[in-house]
């Protein structure tokens, strides 16, 4: 099968974030990936953490012609990010497909700007926790790894776009282990389009922020680090510490910790939590926040 995506439709996004932001020391100051054109006004669809406190955005077709962008939107639940370009791109827009009816076992192509090409399979669709306080119910992964995968296209038999690739990742088959891409599914950007686009983010309370980095080990939901500044530090919660409860609920991993957090009240609440520290136990309470609260806003160029 061959998949004929309009790669003019893809455009390489190039971003400059201040030295004081405060994702400039975990996401570097330059940062550089792809976007898929969605509308015909020059609308970017890429992936969030690419134009994150951004103050400069650029944006290049295959053609190698370069135009402004400005950094319309961030969601964090879903990790979209929208750029508009400031002068005509005069590219042709995507459509969007459905990623809901993309099937285990299907071969889709993961584009990105540069227009380098990877022809995948779909080799799983299922929940994915990150440990930046991030979870995706229903999230594409696809092999072989795209090795230029942040904004690239994941594009269907149809030619259209099914997702937009995040991150590479590694998966174990028995005793190999396989480079993958984990997607962010397209399914997710239409209920909440028309609020980044108006708004600038989703027209709804923010979710409860920790600023705790945290990995899952063997069901238990450990502290790898804090961001300076952040909730989780105000309160003391250090590396190492063993999330053990929210509230009242026992943690049963890393997803389930995640929608005890968000499900505790809005941001600004007050959230009890028991830790483990080198074997004792200790009860902290952290008031979490909104996330959007410690970035920078984007300025138009």
């Amino acid at each position: 099968m061959t998949i004929e995506p309009n790669r003019r439709s893809i455009v390489t996004v190039r971003t400059t974030i201040p030295d004081d932001a405060f994702t400039a020391g975990t996401l570097g100051n330059r940062r550089e990936g792809s976007g898929v054109v969605i509308r015909d006004n020059g609308l970017v669809l890429t992936i969030g953490y690419l134009i994150t406190e951004a103050e400069e955005v650029w944006l290049t077709g295959h053609d190698g012609r370069v135009v402004a962008g400005h950094a319309l939107a961030y969601d964090q639940e879903t990790g979209f990010g929208l750029v508009q370009a400031l002068e005509p791109l005069d590219l042709p827009a995507m459509e969007l497909g459905d990623a809901s009816a993309a099937e285990v076992g299907e071969t889709a192509l993961l584009v990105d700007g540069a227009g380098e090409a990877v022809e995948s399979t779909i080799v799983a669709r299922q929940e994915f926790a990150g440990y930046w306080e991030y979870l995706i119910d229903d999230a594409i992964f696809t092999a072989p790894a795209h090795p230029s995968w942040g904004g690239a296209a994941l594009v269907g038999a149809d030619g259209r776009l099914l997702g937009i690739g995040s991150l590479r990742l590694q998966m174990s088959r028995g005793e190999e282990i396989a480079d993958i891409n984990m997607v962010v599914p397209i399914d997710l950007l239409r209920p909440i389009l028309d609020d980044l686009i108006s708004r600038g983010r989703v027209d709804k309370p923010a979710r409860p922020w920790l600023g705790a980095f945290s990995a899952e080990s063997d069901g238990e939901v450990v502290v790898m680090s804090v961001s300076e500044g952040g909730p989780a530090a105000r309160a003391g919660l250090r590396e190492g510490d063993i999330i053990s409860d929210v509230r009242d609920g026992e943690v049963d991993g890393l997803s389930d910790f995640y929608r005890k957090l968000w499900a505790s009240g809005p941001a600004g609440s007050e959230v009890p939590m028991r830790i483990v520290r080198d074997g004792r136990e200790a009860w902290l309470r952290v008031r979490t926040a909104d996330r959007n609260s410690f970035l920078k806003k984007p300025q138009l160029q």
